[in-house]
């Protein structure tokens, strides 16, 4: 499952070893995960994720990474351009 926020994109999967919903933001060099227990938790999770990465970026005077040339036809082009 894929959810998207200010350009961002949060890839979902279900941890059945602990049932949880566990979930990484895509295409950016920094690592940002989150977890929620529903489909709704997960999602405010991934939002608020965003906007803490975005916070934390600004503090720094960082500019935020998002590295790689988005691609909607195909949910791995992100990664091939990485490999490029």
């Amino acid at each position: 499952m894929l959810f998207s926020y200010k350009g961002y994109t949060g890839e979902i999967l279900i941890d059945g070893e602990v049932d949880v919903l566990a979930g990484r933001v895509l295409n950016i060099r920094d690592v940002v995960t989150f977890e929620g227990d529903t489909v709704a938790e997960v999602n405010q999770a991934f939002r608020d994720s965003v906007d803490d990465y975005l916070d934390f970026c600004r503090e720094l005077g960082l500019k935020s990474k998002q590295s790689f040339v988005r691609c909607s036809l195909f949910r791995q082009c992100s990664r091939v351009y990485a490999l490029l």
